[in-house]
């Protein structure tokens, strides 16, 4: 049974006549384990924010549950920044919407701007729908306390999502997070004035950051353009697509700031459409298949390279023509060439004292560890962390404030922070590098898969493969996972993946670490998903995790080989080897149900 508060609160999420009706509907067809689900769950940060369908429920991206949230996190910032109510907070939005909730991200924005108008709390909020990577930036600049983007990023048409930036630019993590879930419990009900979307266009205290952010924004980006005089004459041509999303503007005004010719837009995918109607998913990850309509028409404009950013432009990925085929890059070569490309060119114009044990470059555990190979060649520093930008950001603003330098920071999933001027993935910035990189390199006769192969011959062939499988059960994940824990015996990890002798186990949910003289972690213990890292004695690094935000089993897999292991062939033989051994051993498909991911 509901508590009287949460049938209290139930009331309120029937003020919307479209979430109202869903209600109605599971009652009326005796649906009660779905109605138990979405009444008596409610929304956790992950890495990625609060992040559900949109729809009736507690569990779900709505306009009672985004009101909830903001209260909970005015509730929090009063209680952190006595000057709250002069810095003001930041509200950004992208371009996703439901009929049948009635539902879309600029509502919610408008009443996660409410919440805050109506207790005098002065609210940036843009007029127009932006890039997420802007909020952030957004954050910095203006000085406000935090600031929140409505967005649900690459996920499924379905969905939506509620993204926090503390002070310092960067997403909330602990103990942030968990501080402001308990203040949202403790203020469910909403104030006057909170569910009054209007007051962003009559108070006085709302100020639109639009002009000043998006020139900021541009005139920083110069900061990581080497190559102007380049820029400018070349007839290198660059189709854009920008997902149904919010990227096509400001992509082409960060390709004007570069000096090129603006990228030629895909013009069935250029505005923006909350359905996403060419695509089978909005997520350009997925590669080639969704990417075909850019394809398509690169070919017909002879454009030798793609740039495609996911639907907040926060995001990025390429592909390069090459005998009349098309290369997509995953994210980790992307990062191999960002990573040889930001150090060059800092190298080309740092000050003759400038030190390179000074310069720094991050990456998320999970992802390649070609930087790390790069970094010991060359002499600067690198460094890991947890799963998601969220860890990312706060680590390299410590760096910052600590007066070293950092280039350049990724994860695997096409997630790209080149330079510091946004302290999160941008797939704007990052779109107009790799049109500056493919620009140089083509001036020297190379195209980018060329020069990714020169990187690896130079430091390490880095061979990886990610996937995923689709898991709607949570009881199943946690079985999966408990038994690699508990695998030949009580609390013992395996010794072997089929005939792959396994050196070292990681569990970041538990906090063990094998390799460690302690036994313990030195990242921090994430006890919220699942995630054990295997070293095997054949150089291969796998991970099995959850997703943070979509119900997936990722693995991920990579062959680190040293630059004398040139043979690329016998690497990817032996990596996939080991992972069918992996999916076979440890996941279990077949008996565990799980869908393997569609080509």
């Amino acid at each position: 049974m509901l508590a009287l508060k949460d049938t209290f609160n139930l009331n309120l999420l029937l003020q919307n006549q479209k979430t109202k009706e869903q209600i109605e509907s599971l009652l009326q067809n005796g649906k009660h384990k779905e109605l138990r689900d979405r009444l008596c769950c409610r929304l956790t940060f992950g890495t990625a924010g609060l992040r559900s369908a949109m729809g009736a429920g507690f569990c779900y991206i709505n306009d009672l549950t985004v009101i909830q949230s903001t209260q909970g996190i005015y509730k929090y910032l009063e209680r952190c920044f006595s000057d709250f109510k002069q810095r003001g907070f930041v509200v950004g939005y992208d371009t996703r919407g439901q009929v049948t909730s009635n539902c879309s991200s600029k509502k919610l924005a408008k009443l996660t701007a409410a919440v805050l108008l109506a207790k005098d709390v002065p609210v940036y909020f843009f007029s127009t729908y932006v890039p997420t990577p802007f909020v952030p930036y957004a954050v910095q600049q203006l000085k406000a306390v935090a600031g929140v983007m409505i967005t649900a990023s690459h996920n499924r048409k379905e969905d939506n999502g509620y993204k926090v930036y503390w002070e310092n630019g960067a997403q909330i993590t602990s103990p942030h997070d968990k501080e402001i879930i308990k203040c949202i419990e403790e203020c469910v009900e909403p104030w006057n004035g909170s569910w009054n979307e209007n007051l962003v266009d009559t108070s006085p205290l709302r100020q639109d950051p639009l002009k000043k952010i998006c020139d900021c924004y541009m005139e920083d980006l110069k900061r990581i353009c080497y190559h102007r005089e380049l820029n400018v004459q070349t007839n290198l041509k660059f189709v854009h697509t920008s997902f149904h999303g919010v990227g096509h503007d400001y992509v082409q005004l960060a390709f004007k700031a570069f000096g090129f010719q603006p990228p030629i837009p895909v013009p069935e995918q250029k505005d923006p459409d909350p359905d996403f109607s060419t695509v089978k998913c909005p997520n350009p990850e997925e590669g080639e298949s969704v990417l075909e309509l850019s394809l398509r028409l690169a070919e017909k404009e002879n454009a030798r390279v793609v740039v495609a950013t996911d639907p907040d432009a926060d995001r990025l990925a390429v592909a390069e023509q090459q005998n009349g085929c098309w290369k997509v890059f995953t994210g980790n070569e992307l990062a191999a060439l960002f990573g040889w490309w930001m150090f060059s060119c800092w190298k080309e114009n740092c000050s003759e004292d400038a030190d390179v044990k000074n310069v720094y470059m991050l990456a998320t555990t999970v992802s390649s560890k070609i930087l790390r190979a790069i970094a010991l060649k060359e002499g600067f520093h690198f460094e890991e962390t947890l799963p998601g930008f969220k860890w990312i950001g706060s680590r390299v603003k410590d760096l910052l404030d600590n007066g070293k330098e950092v280039l350049f920071a990724f994860e695997e999933s096409i997630g790209f922070m080149c330079g510091t001027s946004v302290l999160d993935k941008d797939g704007v910035s990052a779109a107009v590098v790799t049109a500056e990189m493919a620009t140089y390199l083509e001036g020297k006769n190379l195209t980018l898969a060329q020069k990714l192969t020169e990187i690896y011959e130079t430091y390490g062939y880095h061979i990886s493969k990610t996937s995923y499988f689709l898991c709607y059960d949570p009881p199943t994940i946690k079985r999966i996972f408990e038994k690699l824990r508990n695998f030949d015996a009580p609390q013992s990890y395996p010794k072997f993946c089929g005939i792959y002798n396994i050196l070292h186990v990681r569990d970041i949910t538990t906090g063990y670490d094998s390799s460690q003289p302690n036994k313990k972690s030195v990242l921090p213990v994430s006890k919220s998903s699942q995630m054990i890292t295997f070293t095997f004695q054949n150089g291969c690094v796998a991970t099995l995790r959850t997703s943070g935000t979509e119900p997936k089993i990722k693995y991920y897999a990579e062959m680190c080989a040293l630059p004398e292991q040139s043979d690329r062939s016998i690497l990817e033989e032996e990596l996939q080897k080991l992972i069918e051994a992996l999916i076979e051993n440890f996941l279990e498909p077949d008996k565990n149900g799980l869908i393997w991911r569609s080509a």
